[in-house]
């Protein structure tokens, strides 16, 4: 979905691989594109009109794991230089999307909004990424690395866990999933610590 935002000065779009052909006419100015390593860039983007672009490749996991990129520390320090960048931009219109448009990106859109509105409540940046995107499981470690980068001392990271909470108690069944794909720490901090 696209949208003009009240929150912040920009146009902010989050979607997935798939629907980005939809966004080709709309006037992006802005791409973060983040994707599994070795994946090619969607042919979508020869559509799209002249445009700044961030090509982040790491896998959407929270912990190490065997063959897997793990998001690290300059990969959100970028995605955050780029949040920065967009918000001095005039008539901005930023997309994020990674392959399904509902971990990865709607975790570094949540830090953009985070940081381009420090005097908000980071509830209140999920909140508008939600408004953006009906589906939203922001990847913890993004979060985390971000949270520590922006100094907002666990505030994200308590937002996103609430948002896991708030899904987990009204779909069980995503919870199990989300822990049989290796996300059980996301469910686990959802579910609070063991009694």
């Amino acid at each position: 979905m696209t949208s003009a935002s009240a929150f912040v000065a920009f146009h902010v779009t989050v979607c997935g691989v798939a629907e980005l052909s939809g966004h080709t006419a709309v006037g992006v100015t802005h791409v973060l594109s983040i994707l599994d390593p070795g994946f090619p860039d969607p042919d979508a983007f020869g559509a799209f009109g002249e445009h700044e672009r961030l090509d982040l490749r790491f896998h959407d996991i929270t912990d190490e794991r065997p063959g897997m990129r793990l998001a690290q520390h300059e990969d959100v320090a970028a995605l955050l230089q780029f949040g920065r960048d967009v918000a001095t931009t005039p008539r901005a219109h930023l997309l994020v999307h990674c392959h399904m448009g509902i971990s990865r990106s709607t975790a570094a859109m949540a830090l953009i909004l985070a940081q381009a509105r420090p005097d908000r409540p980071a509830q209140e940046a999920l909140a508008e990424v939600r408004r953006i995107r009906a589906q939203v499981w922001p990847n913890l470690r993004v979060i985390e690395l971000g949270d520590e980068l922006l100094g907002r001392n666990g505030e994200i990271v308590a937002a996103a866990v609430a948002r896991y909470r708030h899904v987990v108690e009204r779909r069980p069944e995503i919870g199990k999933m989300m822990t049989e794909m290796g996300r059980g720490r996301e469910v686990q901090a959802a579910m609070g610590p063991p009694a």
